[in-house]
């Protein structure tokens, strides 16, 4: 199971991704958003389906871009499906035994993408640091 331990944003990794994509963090951050849509929708069929086989490249492909954006939590329960696909794939099994897992990538997706779009949408009104509330008289 993804380690609660981890951060659901790993700013820092955020941060380097923001600094070498530049201008194009937005755009590539969308992309990320309606890509990790897809892959957890097709996770979610595949689980509904018993295919084994038809989880392992969204996860695979879930783990790698949600690490990209400082996503670890995520990217961790999405290598956990992975190689749990892998293994039943191996195994001739069915990866009913992961449903528990597979129900919790889209709301911590969601999650993810809030934290994110709170730290870097500029239509989000942020409140830190000293002398930023305003004092009623």
């Amino acid at each position: 199971m993804a380690n609660m331990d981890l951060h659901i944003v790993d700013w820092a990794s955020l941060a380097e991704t923001r600094a070498q994509l530049g201008a194009s963090f937005i755009r590539i951050l969308g992309y990320f958003r309606e890509d990790g849509l897809r892959s957890i929708e097709l996770i979610e069929s595949a689980m509904r389906a018993s295919d084994a086989p038809a989880m392992v490249m969204p996860s695979h492909k879930l783990k790698s871009e949600a690490r990209q954006f400082g996503g670890e939590r995520l990217g961790q329960l999405a290598e956990d499906i992975e190689m749990f696909a892998r293994q039943c794939v191996e195994t001739h099994e069915t990866p009913e035994d992961y449903v528990d897992r597979v129900v919790l990538l889209r709301p911590l997706f969601n999650s993810m993408m809030d934290a994110i779009d709170a730290e870097t949408s500029p239509l989000v009104q942020r409140h830190k640091g000293f002398g930023t509330a305003r004092r009623v008289a």
